[in-house]
């Protein structure tokens, strides 16, 4: 195996871990014992857990982008876009079961600004595109202030994934997301954007 397949291995192998057991549970030790290889070959590649977990969370965020990206770029329009988007996200974190951004907040706070950082950037700029494409088609109101909403947007997608917040054991991720994309929407669309968000529901239920 090259060196370079060993990293990515390393790096998916603890992806899993992290998300089923969270960033402050799992050990290297636990991680080298998963893939039957020492703890020293890991400590080849990455220094410490910190630079182990960094790597994780940046890998995972070019990933879900690049989909996103994707997504974007093929939707038919940006209602179907946001549903499309939410189906890719749950798909992605079908293994979390520790709510782990709460847990990079609190044990890894640097990582977490610097990603928090990246998504504001990533977030508000494709929202931005999103919106004025939805004003275009006439699903969105064109009075809606599109950086306002896209910050909000932001702010909201946040919000829901705070723990303290939301308790797991009252919240589903999936229940979660469902409502805040009817909540984000039904405040933008116009009477024609109201009729295709019904079809989605509709089709949903």
């Amino acid at each position: 195996m090259k060196i370079s397949d060993l990293e990515q291995s390393i790096v998916i192998t603890s992806t899993e871990l992290f998300l089923s057991l969270g960033f402050k549970s799992v050990t290297m030790d636990d991680i080298a014992n998963e893939m039957k290889i020492s703890k020293k070959t890991i400590y080849n590649f990455f220094s410490n857990k910190e630079t182990l977990v960094q790597s994780v969370v940046f890998s995972m965020y070019h990933h879900i982008t690049s989909g996103l990206d994707q997504i974007r770029e093929t939707a038919t329009n940006p209602i179907s876009e946001l549903y499309e988007i939410k189906l890719f996200i749950m798909h992605q974190l079908k293994g979390e079961k520790t709510s782990p951004l709460y847990q990079l907040r609190k044990y890894y706070p640097s990582i977490h600004r610097e990603l928090q950082k990246k998504q504001f950037d990533f977030m508000t700029t494709s929202v931005k595109k999103s919106l004025k494409k939805g004003v275009n088609m006439k699903l969105f109101r064109a009075s809606i202030d599109v950086d306002f909403i896209s910050r909000m947007y932001f702010n909201g997608m946040n919000g829901i994934k705070n723990v303290e917040m939301f308790p797991t054991d009252k919240y589903s991720p999936e229940e979660l997301m469902e409502n805040y994309l009817d909540y984000h929407l039904r405040a933008i669309v116009t009477e024609n954007g109201m009729e295709l968000l019904s079809s989605y529901i509709k089709n949903k239920s």
